[in-house]
């Protein structure tokens, strides 16, 4: 089975170290791919923080394997 795991900062590194540590836990055949995106989020006082978020799309055993 595919499946997608999610990783959503709130600071400048909160997302890729997130990322790193579940990487780690993968096996290389499990990986399949990463997709990297930022956006810029308003605050209510004006000003603004940039976010990140990190897709790790990887494979697991179905059910009876």
């Amino acid at each position: 089975m595919i499946q997608v795991k999610e990783f959503i900062d709130s600071d400048s590194s909160y997302a890729e170290r997130k990322a790193n540590e579940f990487l780690s836990t993968l096996k290389e055949e499990q990986f399949v791919s990463i997709s990297y995106g930022t956006m810029i989020k308003s605050k209510p006082d004006k000003s603004a923080v940039q976010r990140s978020t990190i897709l790790v799309v990887f494979r697991t055993s179905s059910t009876g394997d």
